[in-house]
Protein backbone atom coordinates (compact mmCIF):
# COMPACT_ATOMS: atom_id res chain seq x y z
CA UNK A 1 0.00 0.00 0.00
CA UNK A 2 2.74 2.19 0.96
CA UNK A 3 5.65 3.21 -1.64
CA UNK A 4 8.87 2.84 -0.92
CA UNK A 5 9.76 6.33 0.08
CA UNK A 6 6.37 6.39 2.20
CA UNK A 7 7.76 3.30 3.99
CA UNK A 8 10.66 4.62 5.12
CA UNK A 9 9.20 8.01 5.88
CA UNK A 10 7.13 5.82 8.24
CA UNK A 11 9.58 3.94 9.65
CA UNK A 12 11.30 6.98 10.88
CA UNK A 13 8.37 8.41 12.56
CA UNK A 14 7.26 5.72 14.46
CA UNK A 15 9.56 5.22 16.77
CA UNK A 16 8.63 9.21 18.10
CA UNK A 17 5.10 8.85 17.38
CA UNK A 18 4.95 5.87 19.77
CA UNK A 19 6.66 7.76 22.42
CA UNK A 20 4.32 10.14 22.04
CA UNK A 21 1.10 8.44 22.19
CA UNK A 22 0.79 9.18 18.78
CA UNK A 23 -0.67 6.33 15.67
CA UNK A 24 0.52 7.25 12.41
CA UNK A 25 -2.08 6.37 10.62
CA UNK A 26 -0.24 6.67 7.17
CA UNK A 27 2.11 8.40 4.98
CA UNK A 28 1.37 9.95 1.53
CA UNK A 29 3.94 11.41 -0.59
CA UNK A 30 2.06 12.90 -3.78
CA UNK A 31 2.62 15.88 -6.40
CA UNK A 32 6.03 17.28 -8.42
CA UNK A 33 9.28 14.86 -7.71
CA UNK A 34 11.09 18.20 -7.58
CA UNK A 35 8.77 19.31 -4.58
CA UNK A 36 6.54 16.86 -3.28
CA UNK A 37 4.12 16.86 -0.49
CA UNK A 38 4.41 14.84 2.22
CA UNK A 39 1.33 14.27 4.52
CA UNK A 40 1.47 12.68 7.87
CA UNK A 41 -2.29 11.70 8.91
CA UNK A 42 -2.18 11.16 13.14
CA UNK A 43 -4.35 9.83 15.40
CA UNK A 44 -4.60 9.37 18.99
CA UNK A 45 -7.69 7.08 20.71
CA UNK A 46 -9.06 10.46 22.02
CA UNK A 47 -8.83 11.91 18.49
CA UNK A 48 -6.40 14.78 17.34
CA UNK A 49 -6.94 18.35 18.65
CA UNK A 50 -5.12 21.68 16.91
CA UNK A 51 -2.40 21.44 19.99
CA UNK A 52 -1.42 17.96 19.49
CA UNK A 53 -1.33 18.57 15.23
CA UNK A 54 1.04 21.97 16.30
CA UNK A 55 3.11 19.45 18.43
CA UNK A 56 3.46 16.96 16.16
CA UNK A 57 4.30 19.31 12.92
CA UNK A 58 7.25 20.41 15.49
CA UNK A 59 9.05 17.02 16.18
CA UNK A 60 8.18 15.07 12.44
CA UNK A 61 9.18 18.37 10.92
CA UNK A 62 12.68 17.96 12.79
CA UNK A 63 12.51 14.32 12.14
CA UNK A 64 12.41 15.46 8.33
CA UNK A 65 15.22 17.65 8.12
CA UNK A 66 17.59 15.57 9.91
CA UNK A 67 16.54 12.39 7.22
CA UNK A 68 15.78 14.99 4.35
CA UNK A 69 14.01 12.87 1.96
CA UNK A 70 13.72 14.80 -0.86
CA UNK A 71 17.41 17.23 -1.33
CA UNK A 72 15.66 20.14 -1.89
CA UNK A 73 11.92 21.38 -1.49
CA UNK A 74 9.19 20.06 0.02
CA UNK A 75 6.20 20.71 1.82
CA UNK A 76 5.18 19.02 5.40
CA UNK A 77 1.56 18.61 5.66
CA UNK A 78 0.42 16.90 8.97
CA UNK A 79 -3.26 16.17 9.77
CA UNK A 80 -6.23 14.11 11.59
CA UNK A 81 -7.45 11.21 9.19
CA UNK A 82 -10.67 12.73 8.61
CA UNK A 83 -13.89 11.62 7.75
CA UNK A 84 -12.38 9.53 4.62
CA UNK A 85 -10.15 8.15 6.74
CA UNK A 86 -7.39 5.71 4.99
CA UNK A 87 -7.18 2.12 6.20
CA UNK A 88 -3.19 0.42 5.72
CA UNK A 89 -2.80 -2.15 8.31
CA UNK A 90 -4.94 -5.68 9.25
CA UNK A 91 -5.83 -3.54 12.85
CA UNK A 92 -7.35 -0.27 10.93
CA UNK A 93 -9.39 -3.24 8.87
CA UNK A 94 -10.56 -4.59 11.73
CA UNK A 95 -11.33 -1.66 13.81
CA UNK A 96 -13.64 -0.10 11.06
CA UNK A 97 -15.68 -3.64 9.97
CA UNK A 98 -18.71 -2.51 9.30
CA UNK A 99 -17.98 0.88 7.75
CA UNK A 100 -18.44 1.58 4.23
CA UNK A 101 -14.93 2.02 2.18
CA UNK A 102 -13.68 2.73 -1.35
CA UNK A 103 -10.56 0.61 -2.02
CA UNK A 104 -8.43 0.39 -5.14
CA UNK A 105 -6.26 -2.26 -5.78
CA UNK A 106 -3.02 -2.82 -8.24
CA UNK A 107 -5.02 -4.76 -10.47
CA UNK A 108 -8.08 -6.09 -10.94
CA UNK A 109 -9.52 -8.65 -8.10
CA UNK A 110 -12.27 -10.83 -9.29
CA UNK A 111 -12.50 -8.55 -12.07
CA UNK A 112 -12.56 -5.24 -10.37
CA UNK A 113 -9.93 -2.82 -9.54
CA UNK A 114 -12.22 -0.45 -7.29
CA UNK A 115 -14.35 -2.23 -4.84
CA UNK A 116 -17.07 0.19 -2.71
CA UNK A 117 -18.99 -1.81 -0.07
CA UNK A 118 -19.53 -2.96 3.59
CA UNK A 119 -16.28 -3.54 5.16
CA UNK A 120 -16.47 -6.89 6.63
CA UNK A 121 -13.03 -7.28 8.25
CA UNK A 122 -9.36 -8.96 7.77
CA UNK A 123 -9.06 -12.84 7.71
CA UNK A 124 -5.74 -14.54 6.21
CA UNK A 125 -4.02 -11.75 4.92
CA UNK A 126 -7.05 -10.42 2.94
CA UNK A 127 -9.46 -7.72 3.84
CA UNK A 128 -13.14 -8.86 3.63
CA UNK A 129 -15.57 -6.98 1.57
CA UNK A 130 -19.31 -6.81 1.06
CA UNK A 131 -19.84 -5.28 -2.32
CA UNK A 132 -23.48 -5.77 -4.24
CA UNK A 133 -24.30 -8.62 -2.16
CA UNK A 134 -21.27 -11.08 -2.75
CA UNK A 135 -18.62 -11.03 -0.21
CA UNK A 136 -14.89 -10.47 -1.82
CA UNK A 137 -11.59 -11.62 -0.21
CA UNK A 138 -9.05 -8.61 -1.55
CA UNK A 139 -5.11 -9.97 -0.53
CA UNK A 140 -3.94 -7.34 1.49
CA UNK A 141 -0.69 -6.45 -0.66
CA UNK A 142 -3.09 -6.44 -3.75
CA UNK A 143 -4.33 -2.95 -2.40
CA UNK A 144 -3.51 0.37 -3.66
CA UNK A 145 -5.47 2.38 -1.47
CA UNK A 146 -8.22 2.45 1.20
CA UNK A 147 -10.54 4.41 3.08
CA UNK A 148 -13.65 4.97 5.07
CA UNK A 149 -16.53 6.29 2.68
CA UNK A 150 -17.10 9.64 4.74
CA UNK A 151 -20.54 10.36 5.85
CA UNK A 152 -22.26 13.45 6.89
CA UNK A 153 -25.78 13.63 8.21
CA UNK A 154 -26.98 16.62 8.04
CA UNK A 155 -29.99 15.93 9.86
CA UNK A 156 -28.85 15.17 13.28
Amino acid sequence: MLTRKEETLLEALEPAATQAGIEIVTVEVAGAKKAPTIKVYIDTPSGVGFDQLAAAQKWIGAIMDDIDPFPGAYTLEVSSPGIDRPLRTPEHFTKFAGEDVLITCRGPVSGRSKWTGVLRGFQDGSVIVEAEGESVSIPLEDIKRARVKGKIDFNA
